[in-house]
């Protein structure tokens, strides 16, 4: 199964500090890392990384971090040919901060990918008509997500929605994003889309079963290293996650979801994809970076069956 991840091409500039400084403050970094990221972009490189058929939707700058990009997409072998590049407009930037806790502190600068509009995402519709999966995300134009459910509703393509960037002034038509298959968020996402308290496990289920009576059919809540939850219709499974040393969480929901949605379009059942999935993003933290953290399916395979990296 081919599928689709429309989305944001990013690049990440990353300082590592033992503390992030106070307002009005300077401290010393004791690492620095430029990398290739994006929500849609990581997504779709660890799906690719496992041996998924990607297609890359996205808008990318007409300077030298949106070649970078490009050049990263097609060297691991992603589909590039409904990427965008946007003239005289500067690619999108991440600016972050991650502490010795591997917490992390974080600037957002979509830059080209305001691009992707719904006419710019339409010209893609021929090859858009063969995937079997689209993967959206909300750090492009609200109605260019609205265009791709809406068109992958009316072809007849399930919808992996994972409604993140979500913040609290976002002016979401909710109503909009029901009609997806999937809906993969954090507590923090739970809450502002609900407007429900999340500070339990009992509360976050029933955030979850909000979602499923305004039309969701299966909701994902990822909680961190205390694994993840799925709701669907007589459907209630927790699910944990390995226990790890974290060096770096920055990343680690899009390798939830480019894990999950890898074995999903492989055939496995939604309950295989998520245990998968979350052992592969505990994973990721282990590491420095975002994409530079995703293992590859060799690496991954050797875990499964070892218990080692």
């Amino acid at each position: 199964m081919k599928v689709a991840v429309i989305g944001a091409t990013i690049v990440d500039v990353v300082s590592y500090v033992n503390k992030a400084p106070e307002y009005g403050n300077t401290t010393t970094a004791k690492d620095f890392h430029i990398a290739c990221g994006g929500k849609g972009a990581n997504q779709a490189v660890a799906a690719k990384r496992l041996g998924a058929d990607i297609l890359m939707v996205s808008a990318i700058g007409d300077d030298v971090f949106g070649q970078t990009a490009l050049e990263n997409f097609q060297k691991i072998g992603i589909d590039t040919r409904q990427v965008i590049k946007v003239k005289n407009v500067a690619n999108g930037v991440v600016m972050i901060i991650v502490e010795n806790s591997g917490q992390y502190r974080s600037i957002y600068y979509s830059g080209a990918s305001k691009f992707l509009t719904p006419e710019n995402f339409l010209n893609a519709a021929d090859d858009l008509k063969n995937c079997g999966l689209f993967v959206i995300q909300l750090e492009i134009a609200l109605e260019t997500v609205y265009a791709a459910i809406d068109f992958a509703n009316k072809n007849n393509i399930p919808v992996l929605l994972n409604p993140s960037p979500l913040y609290e002034n976002i002016s979401l038509e909710t109503e909009k994003l029901f009609p997806c298959e999937f809906f993969i968020l954090n507590e923090t996402e739970l809450n502002i889309l609900t407007k429900l308290p999340v500070d339990s496990t009992e509360n976050i289920k029933i955030a979850a079963q909000k979602l499923l009576r305004q039309g969701g059919k299966n909701i994902i809540v990822t909680l961190g290293k205390s694994g993840s939850i799925w709701l669907a219709e007589g459907v209630e499974e927790f699910v944990p996650t390995l226990k790890v040393e974290s060096v770096d969480s920055t990343g680690a929901g899009d390798a939830f979801v480019g894990c999950f949605v890898k074995n999903y379009a492989a055939g496995k059942n939604i309950l295989d994809s998520i245990q998968l999935a979350s052992k592969y993003a505990a994973l990721s933290v282990t590491r420095k970076g975002t994409q530079d953290s995703y293992l590859t399916a060799e690496e991954f395979e050797t875990f499964l069956s070892k218990g080692e990296i």
